[in-house]
């Protein structure tokens, strides 16, 4: 497992019982270099939505811990948000509470001539996704999504 990896996962366990102990969900943490800094994310979510008070105690708490085990060794900012209403869509679990709703996803090769669709997620497994296009099933190759997200519905 890459460092990325292994600060990813120890990450997760230190920040999930924090997220959960405040009735919150945790969606995903992720370890990022953006320019020439360093961002470790913890993105948290709730029913109704997070709020910047909700993000602020789980980020004082979570910097506590981190400070506390302090492995890793380099320089990086923290920060704690919500995924947004357009999340991606990353591991198994974000596939499942998906089912039912709308997402947008982009692909690195063209599939029926084009690399953007938008549908009704209703199945995913190991190698694949499939959408609803107003009763169209696409398949998509789950390695050739560039990205697959929810959509904003209005």
């Amino acid at each position: 497992m890459a460092s990325r990896d292994l600060i990813e996962k120890k990450a997760e366990e230190i920040v999930r019982p924090i997220v959960e102990s405040n009735g919150f969900e945790l969606w995903d943490v992720e370890y990022v270099k953006e320019g020439s800094e360093k961002y470790l994310r913890a993105y948290i979510d709730k029913e109704g939505g997070i709020t910047i008070n909700d993000c602020e105690l789980v980020s004082r708490a979570f910097s506590e811990k981190l400070d506390e085990d302090d492995f890793i060794k380099e320089a990086y900012i923290l920060e704690v948000s919500s995924p947004g209403l357009t999340r991606p869509l990353k591991k198994d679990k974000d596939f499942d509470r998906s089912i039912g709703k709308l997402v947008e996803a982009g692909t690195f090769a063209k599939i029926d001539k084009r690399k953007e669709f938008l549908g009704r997620l209703v199945a995913f497994d190991d190698s694949t996704v499939t959408l609803d296009e107003e009763g169209t099933e696409i398949v998509l190759p789950r390695k050739q999504l560039s990205y697959i997200r929810l959509a904003f519905e209005f």
